[in-house]
């Protein structure tokens, strides 16, 4: 059998090798959203606020399992700060403090939906 000559190799590679001829980089914006959805129990506390709509502290933590109380509050005030949730505190005894998404929050509902999806193919087989 010949050798395949490179307009033959580039034939039959996939468009994105074939396209990609520039050097990779990473885009700043995508870099800083993985870093943030992508800490320790970030998802999986987006995740319950995405099914619950305005939580409580208790219940959020009760959803997650392992999860210690200072470690939900360190994630939700980040989460907070980034304008992904929200915070309210309902007054009266006793004071309540509820957490929700907001629109900023909930637009990352697409791309968690499609994240569960890969992992609930992928990763079922390696468990």
């Amino acid at each position: 059998m010949a050798p395949l000559t490179s307009t033959a190799r580039t034939a039959q590679a996939p468009a994105a090798y074939v396209t990609a001829q520039a050097k990779p980089s990473c885009c700043p914006y995508f870099h800083q959203a993985v870093e943030l959805i992508g800490r320790r129990w970030t998802g999986a506390i987006l995740e319950i606020l995405m099914q619950g709509g305005l939580l409580r502290f208790s219940t959020i933590a009760a959803a997650v399992p392992d999860l210690s109380d200072r470690m939900l509050s360190d994630r939700l005030k980040e989460l907070e700060s980034f304008g992904l949730v929200e915070r309210t505190v309902v007054p009266g005894p006793p004071v309540r403090v509820q957490y929700a998404l907001t629109l900023k929050g909930q637009e990352l509902a697409p791309a968690l939906r499609e994240l569960k999806r890969w992992a609930r193919h992928w990763l079922r087989a390696s468990a």
